[in-house]
């Protein structure tokens, strides 16, 4: 029985530290590679644009796909540089074959990614009217949705940008209170014209502020930097909610 006991706890101990290396992965692919902040920039804007026009669920779906697509092509074409590299220092032909026909694949999937966003959103950008912003804000979810990828997209950016340590813990901002402070102020968007708004809206404080307190209290991150993302998470998210 206790054998099973430490079993199971290894292997939960493996899960966690398997998500910590995939986030040293994404945070180091972001900090070392300009295509990488090019396309994390890029999906910004095309989020952004969603929110202008009318696009459906089906519609978001794919073109948050084919981000995916493009973001994960260009990990796999900085993973394979680093191994020809790492294997060979001197110019081999089979090496640069590899560096070439990986850096394609990332050529093929961006102008992939341009297409199907030109066929989504073509139509549709023009000048907007006031039926289009009418149009969104009567779908919050789609607006909470935009605002929580813009967020954390921008966490990304910031911990590379400040060469943060590449752990999942800690380093500059944090990225669980700008999501916290993000869906409080969501939230309060959200329930504004409704019976319950002021309730509603202590409650998503309370349960954000909770969740700073908690990265504070365990170590992984100082009150600065808690503040930090706490301030971007709700400006980000009152400019889109507002401003749109």
């Amino acid at each position: 029985m206790a054998k099973k006991v430490q079993g199971s706890a290894k292997g939960q101990q493996g899960v966690g530290r398997s998500f910590e290396h995939a986030y040293r992965g994404m945070i180091s692919a972001v900090r070392t590679q300009r295509n990488m902040r090019f396309h994390v920039v890029a999906a910004v804007g095309v989020l952004i644009g969603s929110l202008l026009v009318d696009v459906s669920e089906l519609e978001l779906a794919v073109l948050v796909l084919t981000i995916l697509v493009v973001f994960v092509t260009e990990m796999l074409n900085t993973a394979m540089e680093f191994v020809v590299d790492l294997v060979t220092s001197e110019y081999h032909p089979l090496a640069k074959l590899a560096k070439d026909v990986s850096a394609g694949a990332v050529l093929v999937s961006s102008v992939g990614a341009v297409l199907v966003g030109y066929l989504i959103l073509a139509d549709d950008l023009g000048p907007l009217s006031m039926d289009t912003l009418n149009s969104i804000r009567r779908w919050p979810g789609h607006l909470t949705l935009v605002s929580l990828g813009v967020v954390v997209l921008a966490v990304v950016l910031g911990k590379a940008l400040t060469r943060s340590p590449n752990s999942f813990y800690g380093g500059m901002p944090s990225g669980h209170a700008a999501v916290a402070f993000a869906g409080w102020v969501a939230a309060s968007f959200i329930a504004a014209e409704g019976r319950y708004a002021g309730l509603v809206s202590l409650i998503s404080l309370l349960m954000a502020l909770l969740v700073c307190q908690s990265r504070i209290e365990s170590g992984i991150h100082n009150p600065y930097q808690v503040v930090v993302g706490a301030v971007i998470g709700s400006l980000t998210t009152v400019a889109i909610f507002q401003l749109l």
